[in-house]
């Protein structure tokens, strides 16, 4: 009778797992159906149209001209560009963050918000201390968490050793006014 009794007791523990086992599968697989909806709703496929009334709003940060070429520049010579940047949102733009990927790039810009529909300008400085090609990566962060990048390259050829040759002209000059 003890046997019976726990053979009954067993098999009432099997039955509650199997239930308990079927029951967090079915959860499982309404929660993952369900995500999956959201997912689709929330990020149509992109081929479907949108409909015509859902435009995306422009870009707020629009930059004239995100690459500047320098061409070749004589070394130990510091470079500039200066960069436009128009707010295009209803709203002010604020750049919080004007970042180089290297010491030898140095921007400079202002703090201050740029008015909606108003431009500013993004001062960006080269020290071509290296002779060679270089390119330049400079992070624009904006509005808390938004970016682009503008790129600066060129060739910094090598200066000549010592100073510049003797102008014989320049030494007429002198020689007339004494």
């Amino acid at each position: 009778m003890v046997s019976g009794s726990f053979d009954l007791f067993l098999r009432q523990r099997i039955f509650l797992m199997k239930r308990v086992l079927l029951g967090s599968i079915a959860l499982l697989v309404m929660g993952l159906v369900h995500g999956q909806a959201k997912v689709e709703h929330d990020h149509p496929h992109p081929h479907e149209a949108k409909p015509a009334d859902q435009k995306t709003a422009p870009e707020a940060l629009l930059i004239k001209q995100a690459e500047y070429d320098f061409g070749k520049i004589a070394q130990n010579k510091p470079v500039y560009y200066f960069f436009e940047v128009t707010n295009q949102s209803a709203l002010p733009l604020k750049l919080d963050n004007v970042q180089a990927s290297c010491g030898c790039t140095t921007p400079e810009w202002s703090r201050e918000p740029i008015p909606a529909g108003a431009s500013d300008k993004i001062k960006v400085g080269y020290n071509a201390a290296a002779e060679g090609y270089f390119e330049k990566f400079i992070t624009i962060t904006y509005n808390g968490n938004q970016t682009k990048q503008i790129k600066i390259k060129g060739t910094v050829w090598k200066a000549p050793v010592g100073s510049a040759p003797a102008n014989e002209g320049v030494q007429f000059l002198k020689q007339q006014i004494q």
